[in-house]
């Protein structure tokens, strides 16, 4: 059976994301698009399960997640008898002093993982992945940010914001928390949540063109 083949003529590929940040950065490098959604739970498949393993490294889990968003995407491509392009997903965490800091459960929760960062670095590791035609191939951006000392009342105005709830550890950078950054090392986009460089390397593999 012959590989499927990219049109070159009007390339597309699926966002297996929900995320607005991911969405505005591939249209910024003109990539067009069509948005996959998974159910929730998505059709109860434990390969989707972010809950980290015991133990597990970091920059493993991010790209294990990553992986396993790719390729649920690629069977809903089946499923759906979708146009059949790649699809591409990503994930992204923070990693503290050895931990794993996602998104936060709640505000309280948020304020807590705030005041971890405040006067520290991190990092944020975002893990690309894209699947097309039984093929997977993944890519991992690292960037190192510190944050300022933070004050508990200008946390609290930040959580009030409601801008950390959906965000892996409790800010975005594109926003208000810019403020709160003294120093990065990196990528700027991987921060936000897709790293366009990382993102147009590993779309080359597939020759997918740009």
């Amino acid at each position: 059976m012959p590989l499927m083949q990219i049109n070159p003529h009007n390339p597309r590929l699926h966002l297996a994301s929900r995320s607005p940040r991911r969405r505005e950065l591939l249209t910024q490098i003109g990539i067009h698009f069509d948005t996959i959604v998974f159910r929730n739970p998505p059709r109860d498949d434990k390969a989707l399960d972010e809950t980290p393993h015991a133990g597990e490294d970091p920059l493993a889990y991010v790209e294990r997640v990553a992986r396993a968003k790719a390729e649920h995407g690629w069977r809903i491509v089946d499923w759906r008898k979708l146009i059949a392009q790649p699809v591409l997903a990503a994930d992204t965490t923070l990693e503290f002093d050895g931990q794993i800091i996602g998104k936060p459960f709640d505000e309280e929760d948020a304020g807590r993982i705030l005041r971890q960062l405040s006067g520290h670095t991190h990092r944020v590791l975002t893990a690309l992945a894209v699947s097309f035609d039984g093929r997977v191939e993944s890519s991992i951006s690292i960037s190192e940010v510190r944050f300022r000392t933070l004050d508990d009342a200008e946390i609290r105005r930040y959580v009030a914001s409601g801008e950390p709830m959906d965000k892996a550890g409790a800010y975005g950078i594109q926003g208000r928390a810019g403020m709160f950054v003294e120093y990065l090392a990196g990528s700027y986009t991987g921060v936000m949540g897709l790293p366009l460089f990382e993102t147009a390397e590993l779309l080359k593999r597939f020759n997918y063109p740009l």
